[in-house]
């Protein structure tokens, strides 16, 4: 399963976003959504369920997955 970040990633690429334009078609502020990308849900700034089922319709991915990849703690690399 991806992380939140992954997903983000993937879904503002297939859709031609970037942080600006996603900001603008979801009513999120830009900085909470640059913490989303980059630390998925698991940074200093947490995403709610409401922002993600914005993001989620906004991007045309499944708001379940979403969900569950903010929930979801990225891989850690193994040594």
């Amino acid at each position: 399963m991806a992380d939140l970040s992954q997903l983000l990633q993937q879904g503002m690429r297939r859709r031609h976003l970037n942080v600006q334009a996603l900001a603008a078609r979801t009513g999120i502020r830009a900085p909470r959504i640059c913490f989303f990308v980059q630390d998925g849900g698991h940074g200093p700034v947490h995403p709610t369920q409401e922002e993600l089922a914005e993001l989620a319709a906004v991007l045309a991915l499944p708001t379940p997955e979403v969900l569950d990849a903010a929930r979801t703690a990225p891989a850690v690399p193994s040594a």
